[in-house]
């Protein structure tokens, strides 16, 4: 978006969206139908400014035809609003016009994906439209479906809660425009510089004080900008050449970069545009959410620094090689008012205020903020803030709104429970191998889609069977401690009495009905929480494995190596991705109390340093065959939650005892 005119319609566009998420009331279908034809129109008018390789921009037909877009995407909820009552009113029974401007909002959100996010989201679409209209009635077994006529197809994708204008679409305008702009607003006040140099003056002094800037830094920012390829950019440009100068390998240092800054979506208390989308889809407080999420985010940004650490002992780096440090009272000093905004949101959330008006506060906490600083906001600085925030909505916004057709596919179908039942067919019932697959799911997702959007994809398909796997053991012990209802003891004795027996046997629903008797509401909410993060977390790993991995990609252009070596190695350095989430499975870390989450937390810390070097096949020195058979097991020992307290001790003096036979020997 170069000329006035397109800057000035994205800046009143925003306007909109931020007085109707603040002062106004409208309804949500029509509020989402806006918001997809203003980013529809948007998208199509900033396509007349590009250029093409010779420079001559577009043809005078596709001048034409995406002006022509621009006009038929601001049609559509136009044609919505006008006429929502008789669409309601004749349902399925559609005239032309139903057909036309239905079919053509479909049609948009394919084409308008497409051009922001590449081809994967629109294939998915049409196999997902395929599926429903008819190619599930040539499918045997569990995904068999006979299809329905188009009418009904098109009527679902239009109004249902869960279509193109429902819940994806609803939190892309409300949770996920304000802090976009909230993020956008806070790095143009100058915070990016101010988080790299607090993070300078936090971690430089540390053995391999460069790494662990980076890692810091990385954290810091990816909890504002929500972006993990953004983050990367934006804090790559200083801290790889920074850890390069300092003695660490290009390939290292922009594999540290990428896991960095993939964790910083994981990273309270703003997680991107994550929590709240988390919270929005399971009607979890956002509070909680954040809460429950700060011990594991520190479990893996320690896991990359342990990485950090190994590596700068095994170059022989010193403290004083990290470069040179400002006095943490001066940079404290020069930027203390940008956590002022942060201090704001998070106090308005914790006393009460919804998230999106604790986010308006937060903006208008920036403005005000920055003018304690030589650089204040000016009108001028905050037109161009709302514009970035623009700029980077776009492609979040068409592509949630795109993502509820595959949505309303998988609830209309019932495709989600066989994709669950499917799961526990090929895993047995074993919560490790689903662990597993899902996983392998989120990896095939992530290699098209972003991460949150691939979150609400595989929470649609996986989060019920997961929640019902973890929840099993504690479902079954409150069985077995006798004195349940009358109403579950009838249940279990429709499959024959025995309660592990009936629990594998019956349907998902009914189960959950017995949960919700024999269960505390706090502990099957930190289940369900355990579940959602499950599939938040490993929806990230895209961003860092191969063979598609766009952080580790964008870090390797900055530091001059082979992407996918880089990315080899950012997937070693961001292993925490997938060791973290099995304790959410196994553990209290998420839905236990406090003591309990930090007795896990604190045996965790030990259990990941001695994977991390296992791992990295070294800690003072390398390893032998015989250190890291101790070492495996002392990992085993300590992360295990189910074991004892006098295993995870064993553990610890394990790792203690390699540790301290590597230094005697070095």
């Amino acid at each position: 978006m170069h000329s006035p005119f397109l800057k000035w319609a994205a800046f009143l566009f925003a306007l909109f969206h931020f007085y109707t998420n603040v002062f106004a009331t409208m309804s949500e279908l029509w509020f989402s139908a806006i918001h997809f034809g203003g980013f529809v129109a948007l998208c199509a008018l900033a396509a007349n400014e590009r250029r093409g390789e010779d420079d001559a921009g577009p043809s005078p037909l596709q001048y034409v035809i995406n002006i022509a877009l621009a006009v038929v995407a601001v049609a559509v909820p136009i044609y919505l609003i006008l006429f929502e009552n008789a669409l309601y009113a004749r349902e399925t029974e559609f005239i032309w016009s139903d057909y036309l401007f239905t079919s053509v909002a479909v049609l948009l959100a394919i084409e308008f994906t497409r051009r922001t996010t590449g081809w994967f989201m629109p294939i998915l679409i049409l196999i997902s439209l395929g599926y429903i209209l008819f190619l599930g009635r040539y499918i045997s077994g569990v995904f068999y479906f006979p299809g329905l006529n188009a009418e009904t197809v098109l009527y679902r994708s239009f109004f249902s809660s869960e279509g193109m204008f429902g819940l994806t679409a609803n939190i892309s305008a409300t949770f996920v425009f304000m802090f976009i702009l909230f993020g956008s607003f806070l790095l143009k006040s100058g915070a990016g510089d101010f988080i790299v140099n607090f993070a300078r003056c936090l971690a430089g002094r540390f053995t391999g004080g460069a790494g662990l800037v980076a890692v810091v830094g990385s954290g810091m920012m990816g909890s504002v900008s929500g972006s993990a390829v953004a983050n990367t950019v934006s804090t790559g440009v200083i801290t790889i050449p920074m850890m390069k100068r300092s003695g660490f390998p290009a390939k290292f240092s922009a594999g540290v970069v990428a896991a960095s800054s993939t964790g910083g979506a994981l990273m309270p208390p703003i997680m991107g545009a994550g929590a709240f989308v988390m919270a929005s889809y399971t009607q979890i407080p956002y509070l909680t959410v954040i809460a429950v999420s700060t011990l594991p985010a520190l479990l893996y940004f320690l896991t990359v620094s342990f990485f950090v650490n190994i590596e700068a002992k095994r170059l022989g780096l010193r403290p004083d090689q990290a470069g040179e440090h400002e006095s943490m009272w001066n940079v404290v000093k020069s930027g203390w008012h940008f956590i002022f905004p942060l201090v704001v949101l998070v106090g308005l959330l914790v006393a009460g205020y919804t998230p999106i008006r604790a986010a308006a506060f937060a903006i208008a906490a920036v403005i005000v903020s920055s003018w304690l600083s030589p650089t204040p906001m000016k009108a001028k600085e905050c037109f161009e803030a709302t514009v970035d925030a623009m700029r980077t909505m776009m492609s979040t916004a068409l592509l949630l709104v795109a993502v509820g057709l595959v949505i309303n596919v998988v609830t209309t179908t019932g495709v989600g429970n066989a994709f669950s039942l499917m799961i526990v067919e090929w895993a047995q019932g074993n919560l490790l191998i689903s662990l597993a697959l899902i996983a392998f799911a989120s990896l095939i997702l992530g290699m098209g889609l972003p991460v949150t959007a691939s979150y609400i994809v595989l929470a649609t398909l996986a989060a019920p069977i997961l929640f019902d796997l973890i929840s099993h053991d504690a479902l079954l012990a409150a069985i077995r401690a006798g004195g349940i209802p009358d109403s579950v003891q009838a249940t279990l004795d429709l499959f024959g009495g025995d309660a592990a027996v009936a629990l594998r046997e019956m349907p998902l629903e009914m189960k959950q009905l017995m949960r919700e008797e024999l269960l505390s509401p706090e502990l099957l909410t930190g289940m369900l929480l355990s579940a959602h993060l499950i599939i938040f977390w490993l929806s990230q790993d895209s961003n860092v494995t191969p063979p598609v991995c766009l952080a580790a990609f964008a870090a390797a252009g900055i530091a001059g190596t082979k992407p996918m070596a880089t990315g080899v190695t950012s997937w070693k350095v961001a292993k925490g991705l997938y060791l973290v989430p099995v304790l959410f499975a196994y553990s209290p870390l998420i839905s236990g109390t406090w003591p309990e989450r930090l007795y896990i937390f604190f045996w965790s810390c030990l259990g990941l340093y001695a994977m991390a070097g296992l791992l990295h096949w070294r800690l003072d020195k390398a390893l032998t065959p015989v250190t890291a058979a101790l070492l495996l097991v002392s990992a085993g020992l300590l992360l295990w939650p189910p074991l004892s307290v006098y295993y995870h001790i064993a553990g610890a003096l394990i790792l203690l005892s390699v540790i301290f036979w590597q230094k005697r020997t070095a």
